[in-house]
């Protein structure tokens, strides 16, 4: 089937070109910044140069002064609102406006109000700051030194820049194992500060009704719902009266799932001039000041036999969370979900500690691909299991299998606590090592080695952990993690379903209407999915960490089983027979012995409308709504081999082929799942091979454009070569498991394992994302590539 074909739609699960890509496609979607609105002025933010200064005032008399000026705002006006700071999703406060001083490079100072874009950003210019500068510390390691500058002196009583410790295993029992290993092998090695940066960047349009008192706010959030309550916290206005509207949004990746100072500020900005008001932020603005991901200084250790049976893991780790703690996570698990770092892997003990720090760096979010630092703990154990591989002499992959859980061994409690749902690793393994000819593979490289030439295979294993639920992991803001759905079948048999989900790309108009198919056999061609409008859509925290599908998905599910059982009664009515009578074949209830006595759906829906005499106390419409709280995460999975070529002479690195196994549960749409694969994967070739956000000794941000910042390309990207495992989720109504994150967690390792093995030859034990060519290539020189983090 050709591209431009179409295909066949599916009465439930299977392929089916996207709803959703009509408009797309044409050029008819709607983003935030395509919204106009009657008066609309515009906003531009002014950012402080410094990364740490004491702000000694804000002179903007000029600005004001400038005749397309509506208004300025600055941290003193907010503090007169009492609205200067914000609660973040980590229970930290965060400055809107600075008013103390700065604590980033980008930091917000003053929001501009004027007629048009670039008058606002022309009058910035007009604004006078003094700053006095103080010492910025970005090195995390050196924030938790005695002397190293405060940087949130503005907490009551705060003397260091330390936020948390946390840990999570047996400490004792982990010193046990490590105590009579055979071997132990250790490395210290850094995920580098990533930014997830979608194609569209944030914004926001507010209009506060001065009539109504209503506020609708057109923004780019992946949790319309979430931000409503916060704004409601936060400008003190009833939550009713806030109406949260997120239209198409290109792309997310956890980067618009926070509160930024400029959502406030067009509010502020509206209240004050009565006028909507839009703000957009540049590319810039994005990479310097929006949500990073990752940033973690970690040392870990691996015991195990000299036979290679893995014994236990001992982890430290340094979380740098730059000036706020605005990373999405509950106060039981301050470091996230990390606790997943003993990997896929049977263990007898494992122990992890982190330690939290400010730095005069921006502020954190949910993290790149939302995967609340799971993506960090895949990374630490599988470069870990290929350092002992390297120390004990033994082929990667073997020693992956040697150690993999057993199918038998689900449900399995890790030794942080953490209960995987279902599984067969070795099987997904398996797979992944025989579509990619892993025996072959390594014949070639030998012969290549003999004629000096560097080719490397990279082999990974993970286990995500996704759905952002129960409340026992899961509770932010107090809101808990549930999701809601609403089904309405009409008369005429066809469907709405309301979600509180929220798309950036993901495909929500075609799977959900796939689960109600499923369910009901409705076409999914006959259901509307509405979602993104807090005035039209069940409460629920939104779309991050691959739980669309683990939560709303589920909730989707048990709507439209709610809907299908109130049809039974009906058409129990209709046919004169008990409900117990009656037998569910898809798309239609039929009297058991007598198949040709039976109701459509669309049947039913039409009578359950009319004045058809129902059983007393059962009320007529096909209506449902689910409220859904996952009683566990899900657990997807995966096996990567990554092949690659080093050019010794350049140092550039070439992903020649790579095949990835997933395994995310019962599967709606394998194109959908396809294509987030495919992005998931080019993410990890960029994260690996050419992503750092980096910044000089004095705060300076280094990256501030996509000529500094690189993002893969098809030119850096093989044609994937995907495979697929299918084991269902006990802990899902149909089995399924996520998808969204996977590739994100499980590439970046495959390819560094790649180089380093590429680099064996030359005594390369660990390589230090990004490898970027000039480090590859003085490694081939004789200086290998190292990290000295001395984490004690």
């Amino acid at each position: 089937m050709t591209a431009t074909e179409e295909r066949p739609t599916p009465m439930g699960y299977g392929p089916m070109n996207r709803k959703e890509d009509a408009r797309f496609v044409r050029g008819h979607g709607t983003y935030v910044d395509d919204i106009v609105l009657p008066g609309m002025l515009h906003g531009a933010v002014l950012r402080s140069p410094y990364a740490h200064a004491r702000i000694l005032s804000v002179d903007t008399s000029a600005a004001q002064a400038h005749p397309k000026v509506r208004a300025v705002i600055t941290g003193e006006t907010l503090a007169g609102l009492n609205l200067a700071w914000m609660p973040t999703l980590s229970h930290d406060v965060q400055a809107v406006l600075a008013t103390d001083k700065v604590r980033f490079q980008g930091q917000e100072v003053a929001f501009v109000i004027a007629d048009d874009r670039y008058s606002a950003r022309d009058a910035l210019e007009l604004i006078d700051v003094d700053y006095e500068p103080l010492p910025p510390v970005v090195d995390a390691r050196k924030a938790l030194d005695a002397d190293a500058p405060v940087i949130r002196d503005d907490l009551e009583g705060r003397t260091d820049n330390h936020i948390f410790d946390w840990e999570t295993g047996d400490k004792t029992a982990t010193d046990d194992v490590f105590g009579r290993a055979e071997v132990v092998a250790a490395q210290d090695m850094l995920y580098p500060r990533v930014h997830p940066a979608p194609m569209e960047t944030c914004g926001a349009v507010a209009d506060l009704d001065k009539i109504t008192g209503k506020l609708t706010m057109y923004t780019t959030t992946q949790a319309p719902h979430a931000h409503r309550t916060v704004y409601a916290m936060v400008a003190g206005l009833p939550e009713h009266k806030i109406r949260i509207i997120s239209p198409d949004i290109g792309g997310g990746f956890g980067n618009k799932v926070g509160i930024y100072p400029g959502y406030v500020c067009a509010i502020v900005g509206s209240i004050v001039t009565g006028k909507p008001v839009k703000w957009m932020e540049d590319r810039s603005e994005n990479l310097m000041s929006t949500s990073f991901a990752r940033d973690y200084h970690m040392r870990g250790e691996i015991a195990a036999t000299r036979e290679g049976k893995i014994l236990g893991l001992r982890v430290k780790v340094i979380a740098d969370h730059g000036a706020f703690n605005g990373t999405a996570q509950p106060t039981k698990f301050p470091a996230g979900f990390f606790g997943v770092f003993t990997g896929s892997y049977d263990l007898e003990a494992a122990h992890c500690e982190v330690t939290g720090v400010y730095t005069n760096k921006a502020p954190g979010g949910v993290a790149y691909a939302c995967s609340f630092r799971i993506t960090e703990a895949v990374y630490l154990v599988e470069r870990l299991v290929d350092v002992l591989a390297y120390d004990l002499g033994v082929d990667p992959a073997e020693l992956r299998m040697r150690n993999l859980l057993r199918p038998e061994q689900f449900p399995y409690e890790s030794k942080t606590g953490w209960e995987y749902d279902s599984g067969d690793y070795p099987k997904a393994l398996r797979l992944a090592l025989e579509q990619v000819g892993y025996e072959e593979l390594r014949a070639e490289q030998a012969a290549k080695r003999e004629r000096g030439e560097l080719m490397g295979i990279g082999v990974s294993f993970f286990t995500e952990a996704v759905g952002a639920g129960p409340r026992k992991h899961m509770d932010i803001l107090g809101l808990g993690m549930a999701d809601g759905a609403e089904l309405r079948v009409h008369p005429t048999g066809k469907a709405v379903l309301r979600l509180s989900c929220q798309t950036q790309g993901q495909g929500h108009e075609t799977t959900f209407a796939q689960i109600v198919a499923e369910e009901l056999g409705i076409s999914p061609d006959d259901i509307d999915v509405v979602h993104g409008d807090t005035d039209q859509t069940p409460f629920g925290l939104g779309t991050y960490g691959s739980r669309s599908t683990p939560v709303s998905g589920a909730a989707t599910a048990v709507a439209a089983r709610r809907v299908r059982e109130r049809a039974k009664i009906v058409a129990s009515a209709m046919l004169e027979v008990s409900p117990d009578d009656l037998e569910w074949e898809k798309g239609r209830w039929f009297v058991k012995g007598d198949p040709s006595a039976s109701k459509t759906i669309s049947e039913i829906a039409l009578a359950a409308h009319a004045d058809l005499e129902l059983p007393e106390g059962v009320e007529g419409h096909l209506d449902a709504a689910c409220v859904y709280n996952p009683p566990n995460l899900t657990y997807p999975f995966g096996a990567y081999v990554c092949v690659v070529d080093v050019d010794a002479e350049t140092g550039q690195v070439k992903v020649r082929k790579f095949v990835a196994v997933d395994d995310c549960g019962v599967r709606i749409n394998p194109i959908i799942v396809e294509g987030q694969v495919h992005g998931g994967l080019a993410d990890g070739v960029g994260m690996a091979l050419m992503q750092v956000m980096a910044f000089d000794e004095d705060g300076n941000h280094l990256g501030g454009s996509f000529m500094d910042y690189l993002l893969p390309t098809s030119m850096e990207c093989p044609s994937w070569e995907l495979g697929e495992t299918v084991t269902p989720s006990p802990h899902h109504p149909i089995g399924a498991k996520g998808i969204g994150e996977s590739a994100t967690v499980g590439s970046p390792a495959a390819v560094v394992n790649a180089v380093v093995d590429a680099l064996r030859p030359h005594g390369v034990r660990h390589a230090d994302m990004p490898l970027t060519p000039a480090a590859v290539w003085r490694a081939t020189q004789g200086d290998p590539i190292r990290t000295d983090l001395a984490i004690t």
